[in-house]
């Protein structure tokens, strides 16, 4: 019965969270592809915190953590997706502050992933958590810095690409890589493909801070829909490879 009551609460809370969003979004124009983009990403990130929350519930155990830090993943990028897509839709300008408000909390969380289904097994020190959430921090504001003015777009890319490869380093060669080494297989499976999102599906953040930014030639359009579809794989499939490792181990 409780588990009734958790469930009906987790769906009252997430329509509380959408319905000012929605009372207040503006017309879209069905030729707006990018904002038609917006519209499919922001519900797909709530449908996706749903059954991650959902999964979290029954599978519970120490898989339960693991899994509640993806819902919040995608709960954050789903309020700031309804925020930014109204910014679209009724101006069409660039959402820059809201995507790296989003990204400066869902990223690290993101990188606290490769700890946490790691630690649900027993296999990973606590200073891989620190190592790889300072990595993240330094590529985030690297790049914020450089979108934003701050810092010359060549000295901020510079900056975050530090940041990124670092984090590459970690998982592929450091310390977190060899920990998942003596992780069950279900584990070693997800934390492979986790690692290959961050190295192909997050390409796409600096191949676009690049020709956005650098070169100029590519429109706050093509821009947004680039960074779109990347969040939209990045996040929820990155969700899923944890989903699919909890469910092997449980």
């Amino acid at each position: 019965m409780s588990k009734f009551f958790n469930k009906i609460s987790l769906m009252a809370f997430l329509s509380f969270i959408m319905l000012p969003s929605m009372s207040q979004a503006a017309t879209l124009n069905p030729g707006d592809l990018v904002g038609i983009s917006f519209w499919v990403i922001s519900i797909a990130m709530v449908a996706a915190t749903v059954f991650f929350l959902w999964e979290a519930m029954r599978i519970g155990g120490k898989w339960s953590t693991s899994l509640t830090v993806a819902a919040l993943v995608t709960l954050i990028a789903a309020v700031h997706y309804f925020y930014m897509r109204d910014i679209w839709v009724a101006s069409g300008d660039s959402p820059t502050v809201y995507r790296y408000v989003d990204w400066i909390l869902t990223v690290p969380l993101q990188m606290v992933e490769f700890y946490l289904i790691l630690a649900a097994v027993g296999v990973v020190a606590g200073r891989v958590f620190w190592h790889l959430l300072i990595g993240t921090l330094i590529m985030l504001l690297g790049g914020y810095f450089g979108e934003t003015g701050v810092l010359s777009p060549v000295v901020g890319f510079v900056i975050g690409m530090a940041g990124w490869v670092y984090i590459l380093y970690y998982i592929f060669s450091g310390e977190a890589a060899k920990s998942a080494e003596n992780a069950p297989a279900a584990v070693q499976s997800a934390f492979n493909t986790m690692r290959l999102i961050v190295l192909v599906g997050w390409a796409i953040y600096p191949l676009g801070y690049v020709l956005g930014y650098m070169m100029g030639s590519v429109d706050a359009a093509s821009l947004n829909g680039i960074y779109n579809v990347a969040d939209f794989v990045n996040k929820i499939a990155f969700g899923l490879m944890i989903w699919s490792a909890a469910n092997s181990q449980s």
